[in-house]
């Protein structure tokens, strides 16, 4: 499980955690039954104090998106709640306001980037 946390885009490093377990989730990298990295572990690889991953592990757990076994660890559930669309467009949101941002930044015209994401996604579906 591949997670990159800020301490400088003002969202809590928990909620970090939450959004990026849902995007890998809804994207596939993450598959109903795959484990996902004991507490210690994840706060380990992320520098962080182990109670924040605990506290995005509960929301998580309480969002019906993964289960804890006694023993066994954490993993997704098996019945995980597909994402509703605002959800997964909300997920999305800041990865395109970057790409704007950066877009704006290269001086590149709002058309131009539109047809970059529109080859690309076709390139992707054609790779599947």
């Amino acid at each position: 499980m591949n997670i990159h946390i800020s301490s400088h885009d003002g969202v809590p490093i928990y909620l970090q955690i939450v959004n990026q377990v849902k995007f890998l989730l809804a994207s596939g990298r993450l598959a109903p039954g795959e484990e996902i990295p004991p507490i210690r572990v994840l706060a380990e690889q992320l520098v962080i104090n182990p109670n924040t991953v605990a506290r995005a592990y509960l929301e998580l757990e309480r969002a019906g998106i993964v289960v804890k076994r006694q023993g066994s660890g954490t993993s997704i559930a098996d019945t995980a709640p597909p994402l509703a669309r605002r959800e997964r467009v909300r997920l999305l949101a800041p990865r395109v306001d970057a790409l704007v941002a950066e877009a704006r930044q290269l001086d590149l015209a709002s058309d131009e980037v539109v047809k970059l994401v529109q080859q690309r996604y076709e390139q992707m579906n054609q790779q599947a």
